[in-house]
């Protein structure tokens, strides 16, 4: 099974397009070390020729630009994809204002929970992607799916689960004061090559990635879910629940956006310090973090702990 990291930064990407903190200049002037990274997706295949694409980030464009895989076959009819099918792991901006780019009449397959489906059904916009062509199939909250392309099988299978999440930003009533939710607004993803066996989903191990761009806090299901698997990408947002303020951009908390900090006693680096897992790599990276800045205390800290920082173009093969 291979991977390919094609957004590694969160909503906004780095640098975001408005943001003139130190970071954010410090890649648009150049310097060394520093990486754009586009908004937070990432690919699998168990062929290396079908591609299903997890989260429609709003740099689709630019990342299958970049990514000869998700380009169309050269010896291919005139228009052609080997992007199958595109999961979505919740309804946020970053992660579904792609498909706005995929519209050209193009099939795939298109995978979410139910209330994720009920918000692309609710804005009129998404019926650019035409039903009739893009199949629209619901995920469920627990439990596996073998996924399909437009023609039969990927030789991928997902399981899914709720984690602790919020809702996207842009369905908040102003009103409400408690954006929590673990009822499929936010879900993980738990990847493995091949089918299922007697109806059951391949057991976690070795050849497992777990994909959770989005996490509040780490629960004692996904501390079991995650233990023994090949490899984790997880929720790498903020390093400090309050770094936006501190940095002076902005005064929401990882918290209020329903991300959970690297750093702190009830950090991720603290949470899953003793679980079992292959490789754990941080993507969905805010441009305040300071992991982004080379050499920083931050950068040190998450490397000794033995943390990957995802990067654009990062390659995982299981």
């Amino acid at each position: 099974m291979k991977i390919r990291v094609l957004g590694s930064a969160a909503g906004g990407g780095f640098p975001q397009w408005n943001c003139n903190a130190p970071l954010s200049r410090a890649v648009r002037q150049g310097r060394s070390g520093y990486l754009p990274r586009t908004q937070s997706s990432m690919a699998a295949s168990a062929d290396g020729k079908h591609w299903a694409v997890f989260n429609a980030s709003p740099d689709i464009r630019a990342q299958i630009a970049a990514n000869e895989i998700l380009q169309p076959d050269p010896q291919g009819p005139l228009r052609n994809t080997p992007i199958s099918a595109v999961i979505l792991t919740n309804a946020d901006v970053d992660h579904i204002a792609g498909l706005l780019s995929l519209r050209e009449r193009e099939p795939f397959t298109l995978y979410a929970t139910a209330r994720v489906l009920e918000t692309l059904e609710a804005n009129s916009i998404f019926r650019v992607l035409d039903p009739a062509i893009v199949i629209r199939r619901e995920l469920p909250l627990s439990g596996h799916t073998e996924l399909e392309g437009p023609n039969g099988p990927l030789g991928l299978t997902i399981e899914t689960f709720s984690v602790p999440g919020k809702i996207a930003l842009f369905l908040e009533e102003a009103d409400r004061d408690d954006f929590g939710s673990e009822s499929g607004d936010t879900i993980g993803i738990a990847l493995h090559a091949g089918g299922s066996v007697n109806g059951n989903a391949p057991a976690n191990g070795r050849k497992t990635l777990l994909y959770v761009p989005g996490c509040a806090r780490v629960s004692a299901d996904l501390r079991r879910r995650i233990d023994g698997s090949g490899c984790l990408l997880f929720d790498g947002t903020v390093w400090q629940d309050d770094e936006m303020r501190r940095t002076g951009v902005g005064e929401k908390t990882g918290a209020r956006m329903g991300h959970m900090s690297i750093s702190g006693e009830s950090g991720s680096l603290a949470a899953l310090s003793d679980v079992d897992v292959g490789r754990r790599i941080y993507v969905h990276i805010n441009t305040t973090n300071p992991i982004l800045e080379p050499g920083s205390a931050a950068e040190a800290a998450v490397k000794e702990a033995g943390w990957e920082i995802g990067f654009d173009g990062m390659e995982i093969e299981l």
